[in-house]
Formats: C-alpha cells, sequence, structure tokens
C-alpha cells in the first residue's frame, strides 16, 4: 500500500510551485495533473507516469468519480502516487472528495500548499488584498453555481470571484443589487501567474467590458478594497506636507 501526496503547482509557470512541492513530485512513481498545470513541470518527474485526468467547469461528477477510484487503485499498486493540482488543493480544488476516497480505502495522504490564482493576481498587478485600515478581510468565491446562475454578495472587504470569466456583466450587475457601490474598483486578470496573462481594471458598473478582452480564458475577479490600485492616501500626503514645513 502506497500513499497519496496532493500538491498545489500555483495557477501558472512551473517556477511557482513551493520547494516541498518539487521535493515531493520528484518523488513521484505516478502523477494525476490537472488541465491547468504547466507541461514543465514534467522535469521535477521524468520518470514517473504522467495521466491527465484535467476536467473544466461544472457537469462533470462521474469524471470526479473515476478519479477517485483511480488514485486508490494506483496507491495500491504504486509507493508514492501524486495528485498535481492547479492553484492551491485546498482552493476550489475538489480536494474533499478525494480525501475521502483514500481515507476510506484506508490510504495515507499528504497535502502540500500552493500559491492559489487569487494571490498570483494580486502579486501581478501589485495589489495587495489586505489594506491596513480599510481592507480587513478577503472573501473567496466562485463566480457561478453549478446549475449556472450568477452567485455573488458582500461578505468582505475584498471579494475575489474564481471562474468568472464567461459571466462577468452578471456578476456585475449581482453585486450591485447586493450593496456593492457602481464605483466600487475591480480588477480582472486572466490566466494569472502564466507569461501571457492579461489584466484590466474597471468600476463595477462597467465590469462587462471585460468580457470581450478575458473571452475564454481562466479570469480571477477581485472587487473593493484589494481591486484598488496602490497609492499615497491623504494621510500620508498630509504628513510628508507637515514634514517639510518643519
Amino acid at each position: 500500500m502506497g500513499r497519496v501526496v496532493f500538491i498545489g503547482a500555483g495557477p501558472g509557470a512551473a517556477d511557482l510551485i513551493t520547494v516541498r512541492g518539487a521535493q515531493r513530485l520528484a518523488a513521484a512513481e505516478v502523477v494525476l495533473f490537472d488541465a491547468l498545470t504547466d507541461p514543465a513541470l514534467r522535469v521535477y518527474a521524468p520518470h514517473a507516469r504522467w495521466l491527465d485526468v484535467g476536467k473544466r467547469g461544472y457537469g462533470q461528477a462521474a469524471a470526479q468519480s473515476e478519479i477517485d477510484a483511480l488514485l486508490v487503485r494506483l496507491a495500491q499498486e504504486h509507493a508514492v502516487v501524486v495528485r498535481l493540482k492547479g492553484g492551491d488543493p485546498s482552493v476550489f480544488g475538489r480536494l474533499e472528495e478525494e480525501l475521502l476516497a483514500l481515507q476510506a480505502a484506508g490510504i495515507a495522504c499528504e497535502v502540500v500548499p500552493g500559491v492559489t490564482a487569487a494571490l498570483a493576481a494580486a502579486a501581478d498587478t501589485q495589489r495587495p488584498l489586505t489594506r491596513r485600515g480599510h481592507g480587513r478581510s478577503v472573501s473567496l468565491a466562485t463566480a457561478m453555481t453549478r446549475e449556472g446562475s450568477v452567485h455573488a454578495g458582500r461578505h468582505a472587504d475584498t471579494e475575489v470571484f474564481y471562474m468568472a470569466g464567461r459571466r462577468l456583466a452578471p456578476l456585475g450587475r449581482r453585486l450591485c443589487e447586493q450593496g456593492w457601490d457602481a464605483a466600487t474598483p475591480v480588477s480582472v486578470v486572466s490566466r494569472a501567474g502564466w507569461p501571457d496573462q492579461l489584466h484590466s481594471e474597471h468600476r463595477l458598473d462597467d465590469l462587462a467590458r471585460a468580457a470581450l478582452l478575458h473571452a475564454g480564458r481562466p479570469a480571477v475577479v477581485t472587487v473593493g478594497a484589494g481591486a484598488a490600485a496602490v497609492a499615497p492616501t491623504h494621510k500620508a500626503g498630509a504628513l510628508e506636507t507637515s514634514q517639510a514645513s518643519i
């Protein structure tokens, strides 16, 4: 009986994987990888057997059950099986289902965290998700339900929505209906962490304009305090003026 290591590959380029993730990947005999993981990661486990189990969007519940069963079978045949997931395994990575299947089979597991897309988008655009004094909370959510309807509200100073690229216009309308001001800043990043990532900034009431630019690309939408560009505050400017007059 072997063990399964869940590794967060990060949201894009291969060098976003953690040192621990790369070390565990190097020990793998079999790697089950997601659609959005960088093929360059194969350099860490060139002798392993790589199996593509990637899936996109909803409506593929059967595929998940097949992955669960495959993980169990492979762990019974190999010493180390790696489940390589895009971003972080614990953030919209279907980790719970796979852990439950392995626990039921008595298979040992380890989870190695990774950089999730929200963090990569914040870093690449230099927009901190938390801001001292006015950005004390962050919410991570999917923009759509399994049935395809937009699900959004006002739960934190900064809201980050995953899988939002196809429903940007309805998302903007829904957030305005939930009490967000029309002038609230929004930052949209598609393919965060990749060399070809795109970034655009908007007001909430014109979020629909981002749809064409980011069409067909995995997008992360940041709304609120963490979406605003970094700029000197009025308080900081007043302090500088006061010091200059001394």
